[in-house]
């Protein structure tokens, strides 16, 4: 008789074989897909999760409370049980459109969604998302978004029928599609087609209040030309002018937040630098080390102690010689770390001798990351090509509603990163926005954390302020404060809790 074990390596091994066969895909439907045996003997042992009655996604022991497996399969649910309650008849709303097509990558807390099949319900999700389905009409063209498959509005015709007060609520959203927009020519025939002459004229008003003049004036005439009189509206409550349009709504978004915290932290965050020596700055990074080191990497979830680092800096780790030393990870981090201290206190070091501040963070963080892992290479845990540029899967943060840009973004975003870090003379705005946007981009499959403190400790220094050190008892206060920018697009928190360690 097989035993309690055997039985589940049994069921485990069907729902890999499942996983297997359906790629990507983390949404299992009815309990009949891996057998009802299966699928009772792995939610009650932890491997599965139920999200709503006859719907699972694979979790792993231990993890109820976390919301990170929920975050991850999210569109993943919401495409499949929207595919099968109404048979792929169905769109997401204008507002939530907008969502993919601006790029952002938050979990929304509620999803609305239009089908003639709907029946005016709202449906209650983990952690408080839910979908609310309304009994409509499908737009005339419904397209779907490469990544989950969702089936949303086109950008032009989003544009055209959102509620009006889209534009004063989500602001961002809407400047990123605007600032994306290639043709005005589709939404002019969405317009003229509907008759939505008011709805034309909000979107010329909102194309003219971001600069976007020309692309404004061709809407109006192409309207005019065929006999509609509109009447021009700006939607929003003030203009924000974009200097430069892309394609990429990343890079728009990226520019368009940076903007708008950058104002916010300089009314926040009110620290005056200590103009020091270099030999003093240099000092300071010395005595910073211990203390910075064992925060930093204690936030990342390394049991580090004192003890190991000093052995770290003062040459005494032998991995070749110390099995002990060879097999624990935390001491293959802590040596990581203090390479990649040592690689930035020289780049500081040029800098306060002319280098400019942001050409260290432009040509140094790859090469922080690098060292951070190189210990991780010669341990064999780790290939070297792995951590050649950014990363090239994608990646999620434990608890997060925000998920982190798709691979293909990545380059893109940081280039535009980089832009804004060497077009910025504020040192506190290149510091702190200079970490929030490394960490909301998150490049890397891991080491973000750290690197991303290495970029704002670099431009801090550099500008004559302390090295800031974030208590690992403080991490809490931290994390919330990183998920209130990603999220709700408000750095104001995170400025105050970096003001109150720079004293």
């Amino acid at each position: 008789m097989a035993t309690i074990q055997e039985k589940l390596a049994e069921s485990l091994a069907v729902l890999k074989a499942y996983q297997d066969a359906h790629g990507d895909n983390l949404v299992i439907q009815g309990a009949d897909t891996l057998g009802r045996t299966h699928t009772e003997r792995l939610v009650k042992s932890g491997y599965l999760t139920m999200v709503i009655k006859g719907w699972y996604i694979p979790s792993s022991p231990g993890s109820e409370g976390d919301s990170t497996v929920w975050y991850v399969s999210y569109w993943s649910f919401v495409t499949a049980y929207l595919d099968e309650r109404f048979k792929g008849a169905w769109c997401l709303s204008p507002e939530i459109s907008l969502y993919f097509h601006s790029g952002k990558t938050v979990i929304p807390k509620q999803l609305i969604v239009r089908s003639e099949f709907a029946s005016n319900n709202i449906l209650q999700l983990p952690f408080g998302t839910s979908i609310v389905d309304i009994k409509a009409p499908l737009p005339p063209e419904v397209v779907q978004e490469p990544r989950y498959g969702a089936r949303i509005y086109t950008m032009e015709y989003a544009l055209l029928m959102v509620v009006p007060d889209y534009y004063r609520r989500d602001a961002l959203e809407a400047r990123t599609c605007l600032a994306s927009l290639k043709d005005v020519s589709p939404l002019v025939s969405a317009a003229i087609d509907g008759g939505h002459t008011t709805r034309a004229g909000r979107v010329a008003g909102a194309l003219r209040s971001i600069g976007r003049e020309e692309m404004a004036d061709e809407l109006l005439r192409m309207m005019r030309q065929v006999g509609y009189t509109v009447t021009e509206e700006n939607p929003f409550e003030e203009n924000v002018h974009i200097n430069t349009f892309t394609v990429s709504p990343y890079v728009s978004r990226i520019r368009l937040m940076w903007m708008q915290m950058r104002e916010v932290l300089l009314a926040s965050l009110k620290v005056k630098p200590i103009q020091q020596d270099a030999a003093s700055v240099l000092a300071m990074m010395d005595a910073a080390y211990v203390k910075d080191s064992y925060n930093s990497l204690s936030i990342e979830g390394y049991k580090i102690t004192e003890g190991l680092l000093e052995r770290v800096r003062s040459g005494n780790w032998e991995p070749e010689k110390d099995e002990e030393d060879k097999e624990r990870k935390n001491a293959l981090a802590a040596r990581g770390y203090y390479q990649a201290y040592e690689l930035l206190k020289q780049g500081v070091a040029d800098c306060l001798s002319g280098q400019a501040p942001a050409q260290l963070y432009v040509k140094g963080h790859h090469d922080w990351h690098f060292q951070l892992f190189e210990p991780c290479i010669r341990a064999g845990i780790v290939k070297a090509s792995d951590l050649l540029g950014y990363r090239r899967h994608q990646v999620y943060i434990r608890n997060s509603m925000h998920t982190p840009l798709n691979s293909d973004a990545v380059l893109d975003a940081m280039s535009a990163l980089s832009d804004l870090m060497m077009g910025e003379e504020n040192a506190l705005v290149r510091a702190v926005l200079g970490h929030f946007f490394f960490v909301y981009i998150h490049p890397y499959m891991d080491g973000n954390g750290r690197t991303a403190r290495f970029v704002m400790n670099s431009q801090l220094v550099t500008a004559g302020y302390p090295w800031v050190v974030v208590p690992v008892e403080r991490r809490q206060e931290y994390m919330s404060a990183l998920e209130q920018a990603s999220v709700e697009e408000n750095i104001e928190g995170f400025a105050r809790f970096i003001g109150s360690l720079m004293g």
